[in-house]
């Protein structure tokens, strides 16, 4: 479940990487890839090694707690929420011999909220699930066909608050290698896609692009920093995947996550 697209109050105007709502005078809409790259760059971090990613490695890391600080969350500034809906969403790293793998899904560009968007499975809580991981496991076999027997559950990340309204928990799964994405059972009203990028590629924080928001909203400028992580499958091909918005947020906690273990083991 992605962020929908940004939306500031009627009364706000921006930089670009904008536009309006056509019918809708006045209430602007982000286009990430459109806004401007932040000319201040963070201080470099390093790329976690295929060490720190493999099957053990992550196991590990849930199974011992070490002292980190996640990096987002929450986005309310793209709205003030005053209840938040609970929801969770599964972070699947596949078992692969080359190294883990992410399954996320395209959604479809027919949905009214959160079409056309990289999200990782997931939805609301309902009140038939028992916990945060019921509701990631069952969202995740609707909407993408994923057997519940064929994820370990490593464990879960901090609550990340949406301006949308939602308070989600991410819920960190091993999937069996003998996965094949082909053979999956998309929900075609909800989901347009699955695909697998090398789990290497987003925990590498020259693949994390930080960008500059800005705008003006009641008198006041405002400007806000996010990160995008473009990744193609084929560098010299057309094809992009423009992850953004709450998955990239998600990815960027994961990635401190993760960090933390390979620091202290310096």
């Amino acid at each position: 479940m992605a962020t929908a697209k940004q939306r500031l109050r009627n009364s706000a105007t921006a930089e670009p990487g904008s536009g309006s709502v056509p019918g809708r005078p006045g209430t602007l809409v982000l286009d990430p890839r459109r806004v401007p790259l932040d000319p201040v760059l963070p201080d470099p971090l390093p790329a976690l090694t295929d060490e720190h990613l493999s099957r053990d490695a992550l196991r590990q890391r849930f199974a011992r707690p070490v002292r980190w600080e996640p990096e987002f969350l929450d986005d309310a500034w793209r709205g003030e929420t005053t209840s938040m809906r609970p929801a969770a969403v599964l972070i699947p790293l596949i078992d692969r011999p080359a190294g883990p793998g992410l399954l996320l899904t395209l959604r479809s560009a027919a949905l009214t909220r959160h079409s056309g968007q990289i999200a990782f499975p997931g939805g609301r809580i309902d009140s038939t699930d028992v916990s945060p991981v019921a509701a990631a496991l069952r969202e995740a076999r609707e909407e993408v066909g994923l057997d519940a027997g064929a994820v370990e559950v490593l464990g879960e990340l901090p609550e990340y608050r949406t301006g949308t309204g939602y308070a989600i928990t991410p819920v960190v799964g091993l999937v069996d290698g003998t996965v094949d994405l082909a053979s999956l059972r998309l929900e075609p009203a909800e989901v347009a896609e699955v695909f697998e990028v090398p789990l290497r590629f987003v925990m590498d924080p020259a693949n994390h692009q930080r960008r500059l928001f800005r705008w003006m909203q009641d008198d006041a400028h405002w400007e806000r920093t996010f990160f995008t992580m473009p990744w193609r499958p084929d560098p010299a091909g057309d094809r992009e995947y423009f992850i953004w918005g709450a998955t990239a947020a998600m990815l960027r906690n994961l990635y401190r996550f993760l960090a933390s273990a390979q620091r202290d083991s310096h």
